[in-house]
């Protein structure tokens, strides 16, 4: 994994604050060889190391499956998971102090999972998500608990206009007394795409208030499509 981890290091971060202030999201293209893409794709197959399958449709969630890891999670997201954390927690605790929140987030991400202990978080998040043709996702938010990160992790493993059409990845802003905002992004293969969990602060002529963001894919007309979702909180279930 040092390869990956000298990857993760040499990412511009300053740019990838820059942009979370702006937009909520982020984008790092080519975080992901191809090799390592096809390597976590070939994982979904594996009868073993997943907590809990998915169904979408049996919960109106959207139509598609997808599995959250058990621990001891793949080396390979270990990795993702406890590289990246502290490269975002300035950002979060940013949003917390600019919007008045008491909460701090530690820099550790062994000490995030600590507090999701303490209220009884102890299931993995990380995620792996396939779509086949007509699959897509409803907006939403990836909570699970009453502590959660408010920074979170896709990365895109198949190919647009290739192994997929259609599909695209869709956050909403929901600002007060206004209407919602739509941005939709497709993202190439191996690229990471940083976003918020729940809200994003916006500064306004009174200061900063929280603008709600959520999430999901459009409909896939083609082809198939697999992304890994990275969660840096733990989950009740």
């Amino acid at each position: 994994m040092n390869d990956l981890t000298s990857r993760i290091h040499k990412v511009d971060w300053s740019l990838v604050e820059e942009n979370l202030h702006a937009n909520g999201y982020a984008l790092v293209p080519n975080l992901l060889t191809p090799k390592e893409c096809e390597g976590l794709k070939e994982l979904y197959g594996n009868p073993s190391g997943y907590r809990k399958t998915v169904v979408m449709e049996r919960y109106r969630f959207g139509l598609g499956e997808y599995k959250y890891f058990d621990y001891p999670l793949p080396n390979m997201i270990q990795t993702l998971r406890e590289a990246i954390y502290p490269h975002l927690v300035p950002v979060a605790n940013l949003w917390m102090k600019v919007l008045k929140m008491e909460k701090m987030f530690p820099n550790a991400h062994q000490e995030l999972l600590g507090e999701c202990l303490e209220q009884n978080q102890l299931k993995p998040t990380p995620l792996i998500l396939k779509y086949g043709e007509g699959g897509f996702n409803t907006l939403h938010q990836d909570l699970y608990g009453d502590v959660y990160f408010p920074l979170q992790l896709v990365f895109f493993l198949s190919e647009p206009g290739q192994d997929y059409e259609g599909g695209e990845f869709v956050l909403t802003q929901q600002t007060p007394r206004a209407q919602s905002k739509a941005m939709v992004l497709r993202p190439k293969k191996g690229d990471m795409l940083v976003f918020t969990t729940n809200f994003r602060p916006i500064q306004g002529q009174k200061g900063y208030y929280r603008a709600t963001m959520k999430h999901g894919v459009s409909e896939v007309s083609h082809g198939e499509r697999y992304t890994l979702g990275i969660i840096f909180h733990d989950a009740i279930s």
